[in-house]
C-alpha cells in the first residue's frame, strides 16, 4: 500500500512527536514488523521487538528529548529531516544534529537511516564511547 507525500510526511510529524513525548511504545507501533533504525555508526536494530529493546533502554535513562526540525521534505519517496536533538539523559544534557532519513509503506516506517556525530551525542549523554545506546 503507497503513501502519499503527505501520508508520509504527516507519519514522520507523528513519530517526532512520539519521540518528543518519550512514548517508547507509540515509536515502536509506529515501525513495520521488519523495519529498521540504523544508526549508520552502529549496527542496524531489525524488527519490531528489536527496536521495542533498542527503545527500552533508551527510555530507561532519557528525562527530556526535543526534535527541532529545521527541515523536513521527501526526495524521491523517501522522508528527509534535518534536525537538533535537545536531550537531558541520566542527569547530562546535549545537543546533536541529526540528518534522518525515512521510508515508509503501508503506514509504518519500514527503514530508519539517521547521521550524526556519534562522540558529540554520547558526550552528550555522558557515556563511553562503547555504550550501545540506540537513537
Amino acid at each position: 500500500m503507497s503513501m502519499t507525500d503527505t501520508e508520509k510526511l504527516d507519519l514522520a510529524h507523528e513519530m517526532f512527536a512520539a519521540w518528543d513525548a518519550l512514548d517508547w511504545d507509540r515509536v515502536v507501533e509506529m515501525f513495520a514488523d521488519d523495519g529498521v533504525l540504523h544508526s549508520v555508526m552502529q549496527e542496524p536494530v531489525v524488527g519490531r521487538d528489536a527496536i521495542a529493546e533498542r527503545m527500552a533502554i533508551l527510555g530507561s535513562k532519557a528525562e527530556r528529548l526535543t526534535l527541532h526540525v529545521k527541515a523536513l521534505g521527501v526526495i524521491d519517496g523517501r522522508v528527509f529531516a534535518e534536525r537538533v536533538d535537545d536531550f537531558d539523559f541520566d542527569g547530562h544534557h546535549g545537543e546533536v544534529p541529526v540528518v534522518g532519513i525515512l521510508r515508509m509503506d503501508g503506514g509504518k516506517v519500514t527503514e530508519w537511516l539517521e547521521y550524526y556525530d556519534r562522540p558529540t551525542l554520547l558526550a552528550g549523554m555522558g557515556v563511553t564511547p562503547d555504550a550501545d545506546f540506540g537513537h
